[in-house]
C-alpha cells in the first residue's frame, strides 16, 4: 500500500495519520479537512475557549510542523465531493485523486434548528466549530440574554460558560428532565440543582415553538404558552453522523458509516473511524462520541490499514465541566435497570453506578476521580462489585 488518504481533519483522522507513521508506513499519506484551521480538540469549545480563557492557540491537537515534518499532506479547506469506490478515487472538486487505502473519519454535524420555526435568523447557532464559536462570542456580554435549545451535555456546558460571563441564560428541554437520553435521573437532578444555584433558567418539559424577529432572533414562543425576550440562541438539539459521501458511493450505513470489529465497511479498501462509525456493541449498532474512542479507533484502524487485523475493544469513557464541577463516565449505561449512589470523600462529591441486574455498566462519578478511575479498572477488566459493596464504599 502506497497512498492512504482520510477525509476528516478532526480528532480521528490526525490520530490515524500520525499512528500510520508511527507503525512505520512510508508510503504516502493525505489527510483532508473542509475547515481553515488545522486539527483541533473540539471539547473546549463549549467550555473555556466560548468565554475566551483558552486561547485559540492551545486548542491545536499538534505543533504547526508536525505534520510537514512527517510527509502528511495536510489538505484544509478542501471538500471532498465524491468517493469512487470502483476506481480508488475521489474527487476533491475538480481535482481526482487516486488512493490505495481510504479512511472515512468525517465525524458528526449538529441537527439545525427548522427554517420553519426561525433557524434561519440571524444570532442562532450551533456549536461544532471554530467558526461557530467565532460568530457567537460578539454576543457575549454581561446582562445580554441567551437562550439554549438542548439539555443535553453541550447545553449545559454552554449553559454554564455563558452563566459564568454574566450572561442571562434559560435553558428549554423538550423532555420531561435534562440529560434524559444519556444519564440517569439521580445525575440529572444533580446537575439541575448546580445549574439552579448559579441561576441558569431550566425550563424542563418545555419545547420550543418558534423563534420570532425581524432579520435577528427578539423573542421565543414556548410551548408552554410563555414568551423569552433573547439577543441570541444556540442550539444543541443534538448531532447527525456525516455520512453523504459514504451514502453516495454504496457503503452500508445505519447509524452512521457500518464497519465491522476491525472498522472495514462494506467496500473493500475502505474503513471509518470516529463520530460517523458505527459498529456492533453487545448485539447494538453503536456509535461513541468522544476523545477517547475516537483516539483509540483510529489508531486500530491505522494499524488493521497496514495488515494488522485487530478487533477494536472500546473502553468507553466521557467527560463533562460545568462550573467548578468535572463529570467523569466510565462505560455505557444502555440497559440498566438499578442505580447505585456511593458519596465520595469530598464534601459535595458522589457517583451514581448503573447496573443490569448484578452487571456493573457504568458509572457517573461527580468531582470523585477516585470512584471514575475504579469504575473504570472494574468494566475495563469485565468485574462487577455487588451494589451493596458500592453503596458501602467496598470498591475493591
Amino acid at each position: 500500500m502506497r497512498h492512504v488518504a482520510i477525509i476528516g481533519a478532526g480528532q480521528a483522522g490526525s490520530n490515524l495519520a500520525a499512528k500510520l507513521r508511527e507503525l512505520g508506513f512510508d508510503g504516502r499519506i493525505t489527510l483532508i479537512g473542509d475547515e481553515s484551521h488545522p486539527p483541533y480538540q473540539r471539547p473546549p469549545l463549549s467550555k473555556a475557549y466560548l468565554t475566551g480563557k483558552l486561547a485559540a492557540d492551545r486548542l491545536a491537537l499538534r505543533g504547526p510542523s508536525f505534520y510537514a515534518e512527517r510527509c502528511i499532506d495536510l489538505r484544509l479547506a478542501t471538500k471532498v465531493t465524491r468517493i469512487l469506490p470502483a476506481d480508488k478515487r475521489i474527487e476533491l472538486g475538480p481535482e481526482s485523486l487516486a488512493y490505495d487505502g481510504l479512511v472515512l473519519a468525517t465525524g458528526a454535524a449538529p441537527i439545525p434548528l427548522p427554517e420553519a420555526i426561525g433557524g434561519s435568523l440571524a444570532n442562532v447557532f450551533t456549536l461544532r466549530t471554530i467558526g461557530d464559536v467565532e460568530a457567537i462570542t460578539p454576543h457575549i456580554a454581561a446582562g445580554k440574554r441567551a437562550l439554549i435549545v438542548g439539555g443535553g451535555y453541550i447545553g449545559l456546558e454552554v449553559a454554564a460558560a455563558l452563566n459564568q460571563a454574566a450572561v442571562d441564560v434559560t435553558l428549554v428541554e423538550l423532555q420531561e428532565r435534562i440529560l434524559g437520553r444519556v444519564a440517569a435521573a439521580e445525575t440529572a437532578a444533580y446537575f439541575r440543582t448546580l445549574h439552579a444555584e448559579r441561576g441558569v433558567k431550566l425550563l424542563e418539559g418545555v419545547g420550543l415553538v418558534a423563534l420570532e424577529g425581524q432579520g435577528s432572533v427578539g423573542k421565543a414562543q414556548l410551548s408552554d404558552g410563555s414568551f423569552v425576550d433573547v439577543d441570541f440562541a444556540i442550539v444543541g438539539i443534538g448531532v447527525r453522523p456525516n455520512v453523504a459521501l459514504a451514502e453516495a458511493a454504496g457503503l452500508a450505513v445505519e447509524n452512521g458509516v457500518s464497519v465491522d470489529a476491525q472498522g472495514r465497511t462494506s467496500e473493500a479498501g475502505i474503513w471509518a473511524a470516529g463520530d460517523c462509525a458505527s459498529f456492533l456493541w453487545n448485539g447494538r449498532r453503536i456509535r461513541i462520541e468522544s476523545v477517547p474512542h475516537a483516539i483509540d479507533q483510529a489508531e486500530t484502524v491505522a494499524a488493521n490499514v497496514l495488515g494488522a487485523k485487530r478487533d477494536y475493544r472500546p473502553r468507553p469513557w466521557f467527560w463533562s465541566d460545568q462550573f467548578d464541577v468535572k463529570l467523569q463516565i466510565a462505560g455505557l449505561n444502555g440497559g440498566y435497570d438499578r442505580i447505585v449512589e456511593r458519596k465520595g470523600a469530598k464534601p459535595g462529591s458522589c457517583s451514581y453506578w448503573y447496573f443490569a441486574g448484578e452487571t456493573l455498566l457504568a458509572c457517573d462519578a461527580i468531582n470523585d476521580a477516585r470512584a471514575y478511575m475504579t469504575a473504570k479498572k472494574l468494566i475495563d477488566a469485565g468485574r462487577s462489585p455487588s451494589p451493596a459493596d458500592v453503596a458501602d464504599g467496598v470498591l475493591a
